[in-house]
């Protein structure tokens, strides 16, 4: 694809929204918070932050680079700057598609979820246990998550096939600001609540007595995950970056607002969770099995419901838009296809790969692989493996390979250094590829 006929977004704040709604998902309002709880609360959160800062920007900055240097998708722009080191934007292109896979899944529980708010069904139910009952039976329903996922599948496929400016950047620039603003009034609602300030301390402020190495560990790798770095998408985000855009300026402000997002759902959950007397370690059950329980105590828990699950729905559809157009784009482009067949091959692919992980959970339980659930095979490859390993090979080939010249030109077009240069250059020879190898054998069990 020649760069001239090549689609671009608006402008900066088009970019950022845009490259923002791929970072922030469900790993932000979901994962994020309960993983907050069981780790002790604000330690946790300043660990995670300095980790944002340290890693993940370093690690966005170098993504983005690729993408402006070489106008190209995640194979292509590695291809183009050394054929060698192709392999690690396929990486990038098989996590996406494998991850699209099963985050449609759960991207269809959030519709459920919602739907249930909207009848108020969900809210009927004031005891816990029959929350989760109610959460196994749908999880293990033969066909009414597969419903949910495909549906969710169809939906992204929409936006997609619209293009990058009338699909991808439209979408997000409505999405993100309405999601921003439901969190808002989620968390000034939270803190109101009787008790929520006791939550608000727990959040805030840090207990570093309550730090392990494990909690460091988890911190870490939360930031890592959550910025959508690894998987390719910052590169081809960024490949439809106008000229003149800022590399750096635009990964800080992507990286603050995916922070900020974090932030407000632990002001959303922790004062409603402490205001129910509820463990705030509820694990990864927080949001589907906890805070229904929470909110059917609430005055207009119909409301509140429906608005915390909206929140979760624009949140994962701003992920699988960018999942779903990460292998588009290289299917468009390595393999000449117009854009409607590459967004058709694409969501027939991971929508087939949704079903059989939807399933899995379900009537196909018995069959595994190493004793895992096709689901939670896909999770574990593509987060233990296929993420830190694509995200250390990306930081040692723009640390050591990418040309400096070329690299510098992309942050600093006007041919004048920042005094930061050194130190993100250094950041992302030595730390940034150091810590990711630990997580990776970390995650295989190797330490």
């Amino acid at each position: 694809m020649n760069e001239e006929k090549r689609a671009t977004f608006g402008g900066r704040i088009s970019a950022v929204l845009v490259a923002a709604g791929s970072a922030v998902g469900l790993g932000n309002i979901w994962r994020f918070p309960y993983l907050a709880g069981e780790n002790g609360g604000g330690a946790f959160l300043v660990i995670y932050l300095a980790a944002v800062l340290l890693i993940g920007l370093p690690l966005m900055i170098s993504e983005f680079s690729l993408g402006t240097a070489t106008r190209h998708n995640a194979v292509g722009a590695f291809r183009a700057l050394n054929k060698r080191w192709a392999v690690v934007g396929y990486m990038g292109i098989l996590s996406s598609a494998l991850i699209l896979s099963f985050y449609l899944v759960v991207a269809g529980w959030t519709a459920e979820y919602m739907v249930h708010s909207v009848t108020s069904d969900l809210v009927r139910n004031t005891d816990p246990a029959s929350h989760v009952a109610a959460f196994e039976q749908f999880v293990g329903h033969p066909w009414k998550p597969v419903i949910y996922a495909l549906l969710f599948s169809l939906a992204t496929h929409l936006i997609i096939v619209l293009g990058v400016q009338k699909g991808i950047e439209r979408a997000s620039k409505v999405m993100m600001p309405v999601l921003l603003l439901v969190l808002v009034v989620l968390a000034v609602n939270s803190m109101l609540m009787p008790g929520g300030m006791e939550g608000l301390k727990f959040f805030l402020n840090p207990d570093f007595s309550k730090v392990t190495a494990e909690t460091i560990l988890l911190a870490v790798g939360q930031a890592f995950f959550s910025l959508s770095i690894g998987l390719g998408t910052m590169i081809t985000y960024a490949s439809y970056f106008k000229q003149g855009t800022s590399v750096q300026g635009t990964a800080l402000q992507v990286t603050l607002l995916d922070t900020f997002v974090a932030v407000m759902a632990g002001l959303v959950i922790f004062p409603a969770v402490f205001s129910a007397g509820i463990e705030p370690g509820s694990g990864p059950s927080l949001v589907f099995i906890t805070l229904p329980s929470i909110f059917s105590t609430l005055p207009m828990s119909g409301f509140w419901s429906t608005i915390f699950f909206l929140l979760l729905v624009l949140a994962a559809l701003t992920s699988t838009i960018s999942l779903h157009e990460s292998v588009t784009a290289y299917v468009e482009e390595e393999w000449k296809m117009s854009r409607q067949k590459a967004a058709r091959l694409t969501t027939l692919l991971t929508g087939l790969l949704a079903v059989m992980a939807s399933l899995s959970l379900g009537i196909w339980k018995e069959y595994t692989i190493c004793g895992l659930t096709f689901f939670d095979s896909l999770d574990y490859l593509t987060a233990n493996i296929l993420l830190p390993l694509g995200a250390f090979l990306t930081c040692l080939f723009v640390g050591w390979k990418f040309d400096r010249t070329l690299f510098a030109q992309q942050l600093y077009p006007n041919g004048i250094m920042g005094r930061e240069y050194p130190i993100l250059r250094f950041m992302i020879r030595y730390i940034c590829p150091i810590i990711l190898f630990v997580i990776f054998a970390d995650n295989l069990g190797l330490i």
